[in-house]
């Protein structure tokens, strides 16, 4: 299997029209200068240096704001870059991030002349409501047709979405997910709502009426989202913000961050939470009363199957009082395991009866 590298390079806030009640881009992706062509060059061989792997997939990345929303002569730019790396196939493919009101059919041309090969939209929410709330100034109707286009045209679709928005329930979050498998993306970024310094949510927070969702509440909400876009096979690629020096702990003064599910492991809270659902199943799904078991994993998911600080080891212990083992077995294929019941609470009863007769006599 070959090996994936993503070369990020990060367009600050110029291609996006609005200022999303929650955004503040300059924050998000640490990144408050335009980058010129030869840093941009410099970005790509950086990194290149770096991957070892002779089988691999490297993919040029344009995070940040809306590229296909900036001078239209500086998006063929920094493609015009990015392309030379794929002609002398140091490169495999592109990747951007845009809006859905972004999309057209001669952008489309545009990026499919330099080997673009994902569009990534940044929907957040299906609902219009919420998307009014928070000044996001497109529709849903604006998703399924940019959708629509993207995929007509060949290229592989990614949506983005967020948990917490402002007014947005756990349901209408599940409605959003739904309304997005319809629409067929391959992958899909889930992100809670964190309030960043410098945004209208911050003021909406600091007088009242927005309240975050906890730590805990995005952790299922995510959770269930991920269930309904794994039952689909539809790739989950990241779950929260990546962890910075502006977007991390909002107890560091440093921090962009003032309230909100701030976790420096997100993503791993999510998944370590839907291992524990799975031991669990497996423990439940046992006729009898189980006291010690070994789960056999294989080592790529080990962490998460353990979880963070032992957390899934403590909490069936804690609640079901099941002495759990976590064994790494390379034979198990990822996201596999295999329960084994070293001792049933029978088992247990019988040794303290021996001991007590034992005793006795």
């Amino acid at each position: 299997m070959k090996k994936q590298y993503i070369i990020p390079i990060f367009i600050p806030h110029l291609g996006c029209p609005n200022d999303c009640t929650f955004c503040n881009q300059k924050s998000i992706s640490g990144t408050k200068h335009m980058p010129t062509k030869e840093e941009i060059k410099n970005e790509i061989e950086k990194n290149l240096k770096y991957f070892k792997e002779e089988d691999k997939n490297v993919e040029i990345a344009f995070f940040g704001g809306s590229f296909t929303g900036i001078e239209p002569k500086l998006q063929e730019e920094f493609l015009q870059i990015a392309n030379e790396y794929i002609i002398s196939k140091q490169v495999n493919s592109i990747r951007i991030s845009t809006r859905p009101d972004y999309i057209n059919k001669d952008i489309l041309k545009m990026l499919k002349k330099y080997h673009v090969k994902t569009i990534e939209l940044g929907v957040q929410s299906t609902n219009d409501y919420i998307l009014k709330k928070c000044k996001r100034g497109h529709t849903f109707e604006d998703v399924k047709k940019a959708s629509k286009l993207i995929r007509w045209y060949g290229f592989k679709l990614g949506h983005q979405m967020m948990v917490g928005l402002p007014e947005s329930t756990k349901l209408d979050e599940i409605n959003t997910a739904k309304d997005l498998i319809k629409l067929k993306p391959k992958i899909v970024r889930i992100y809670p709502v964190l309030v960043i310094k410098g945004t209208q949510l911050e003021k909406e927070y600091e007088e009242k009426e927005y309240e975050p969702i906890t730590v805990n509440q995005a952790v299922e909400r995510c959770k269930e989202l991920v269930y309904l876009f794994n039952k689909k096979k539809i790739e989950v690629i990241r779950i929260g913000l990546q962890n910075t020096e502006e977007i991390t702990d909002p107890n560091d003064e440093k921090s962009s961050v003032t309230a909100g599910p701030y976790h420096p492991a997100f993503g791993q809270l999510v998944e370590d939470s839907i291992w524990y659902d799975s031991i669990l199943d497996k423990i439940k799904a046992v006729n009898v009363k189980v006291k010690d078991a070994k789960l056999y994993v294989n080592p790529d998911n080990l962490n998460n199957a353990i979880g963070h600080k032992k957390s899934n080891i403590i909490n069936i212990q804690k609640t079901y009082d099941v002495d759990l083992k976590v064994v790494a077995d390379e034979k198990i294929k990822p996201g596999n395991s295999k329960l084994e019941i070293v001792k049933t609470y029978d088992d247990y009863l019988e040794e303290i009866r021996k001991k007590q007769e034992k005793v006795k006599s």
